[in-house]
């Protein structure tokens, strides 16, 4: 596969990947689905800022994670990856993401379409008899200043799957 390809994954299966436990700083509030990008926007600036002050820095691209299905609202945490110390402060709470088994797949597109990517995942879980679990999450690889074209954004979107073999 060519490295400089913009695709990269994009429109391969949902894979299969363990996912090591990530120390997070988030801004986590219940938000109706219209809102969500009013949100992001101020959960990322908070989230950022609040970094800075405490000398942590972004460990990777920003992220949302959804806690339970969205509905006409959803339970949602938006921020960053972290690496350094960082704790609870200015509305920004210091967490992680678990270490998990999870499907992952690399959407290309506008965000309107990421049910498309959704359902693409959820179909492989029943394929292979997995369970999802309540909460799923997406990193947003592309800044929508730099990159105009929604054609061209990708999220990079990920849905852990619980063990019923324990």
């Amino acid at each position: 596969m060519n490295s400089s390809s913009t695709n990269g994954d994009a429109g391969l299966p949902p894979r299969k990947v363990h996912l090591a436990e990530q120390p997070v700083a988030v801004v986590r509030e219940h938000v109706r689905m219209d809102a969500l990008p009013d949100f992001f926007g101020r959960a990322f600036d908070s989230v950022m800022a609040a970094a800075q002050r405490q000398g942590a820095t972004p460990a990777g691209p920003p992220f949302a994670r959804y806690h339970g299905m969205p509905g006409e609202t959803v339970d949602v945490e938006a921020g960053f990856p972290i690496t350094g110390t960082f704790t609870t402060a200015d509305g920004v709470q210091a967490g992680t993401l678990p270490e998990a088994d999870a499907l992952e797949a690399i959407h290309t597109g506008p965000y309107d379409t990421l049910q498309q990517t959704y359902g693409a995942i959820q179909q492989q879980m029943r394929a292979d008899g997995l369970t999802p679990a309540d909460s799923m999450w997406e990193y947003y690889l592309s800044d929508p200043e730099k990159e105009p074209d929604p054609a061209a954004w990708q999220t990079r979107v990920i849905w852990p799957v619980i063990d019923r073999t324990g």
